[in-house]
């Protein structure tokens, strides 16, 4: 049921070995927004189904630094249980985790449940998608506002914690100039609470509005291309990391096909350094990137 891998993460300016686990519960309550459909592979466990998977992975972590997430919100207590989230808490003290890194809803976030985790370095991910009200509405669906957002980060902030803001790069919609826009506005929006900002490119996921628009030729995933340039005219006081699902996939993130596969490497090498010249990469697909921006513009109505 848990599924567990092997990865790299940021710590401390470094690159650092991480245990990503994947814990399998009810998932996410609100399963409603346009892109994701990751609650299908949820059930509906008893507490003690989710206990052993808890304790599978701490007999296999061999690293400080843990990434346990569900298909919703770790601190929906209708997802993990009040006492398995103190348990977990509990038994990353004894074994001297540095860091574990959780995702929340912003509704489920409260100073009394982060006590729980007083002592480690905790990060907290929450998937605001884009910090535009109407376009997170219209666009996604999301169900909480921008303002949600920031009352969220700063209980987390004032607790002494870290929060990670989920933006999506090209919700349905949204052309790939407007989704670039909107992901370089959301970050300078979010860099007094965001100690990290995690750029998500929208893959096409069975069941939902964006498979039915894709499957219709209506919608393209995003180009890689889009990614490297949101994360060169970004700010550069703040950190930003950016891993593709499915990149390179017709579903995913992709270019011409030739390229891809260099451009998530560099996006992931990218995230663990912040040395953005790992992102001077050329491919002749480029022109037809500039010119799809240029014609999708030319032909489009504005939404936004």
């Amino acid at each position: 049921m848990v599924k567990i891998w092997r990865e790299f993460e940021r710590f401390r300016g470094k690159k650092e070995p991480c245990l990503t686990a994947i814990i399998t519960t009810k998932g996410c309550r609100w399963r409603k927004c346009r892109m994701c459909s990751y609650w299908l592979e949820s059930r509906n466990l008893g507490d003690e189904a989710i206990k052993e998977q808890v304790d599978i992975i701490f007999d296999r972590i061999d690293t400080k630094i843990l990434k346990i997430f569900t298909s919703g919100s770790f601190f929906d207590e209708d997802e993990i249980p009040g006492q398995i989230r103190k348990y977990i808490a509990e038994r990353a003290k004894e074994i001297g985790l540095e860091k574990i890194i959780v995702e929340s809803r912003p509704e489920f976030i409260s100073e009394e449940k982060l006590s729980d985790f007083e002592g480690l370095e905790l990060e907290v991910g929450i998937g605001l998608e884009s910090a535009n009200d109407r376009i997170r509405e219209i666009c996604v669906n999301k169900g909480f506002s921008f303002s949600d957002f920031l009352s969220a980060a700063e209980k987390i902030r004032r607790m002494g914690f870290r929060v990670k803001c989920y933006l999506l790069l090209k919700p349905p919609y949204l052309s790939e100039m407007e989704a670039i826009r909107d992901v370089l506005e959301s970050i300078e929006k979010v860099s007094h609470v965001a100690d990290v900002v995690s750029i998500n490119l929208t893959n096409v996921q069975k069941g939902t509005i964006v498979e039915k628009l894709w499957e219709r030729k209506l919608y393209r995933p995003p180009w890689l291309w889009s990614a490297v340039e949101v994360i060169r005219k970004a700010r550069g006081d703040m950190e930003i990391i950016c891993d593709p699902v499915a990149g390179g996939k017709a579903r995913g993130p992709h270019n011409c096909g030739r390229c891809d596969r260099e451009f998530v490497s560099a996006l992931k090498l990218f995230s663990v350094t912040q040395d953005r010249s790992v992102l001077n990469l050329d491919c002749e697909c480029r022109y037809l990137w500039e010119k799809y921006l240029e014609l999708e513009e030319i032909a489009r109505i504005p939404l936004f």
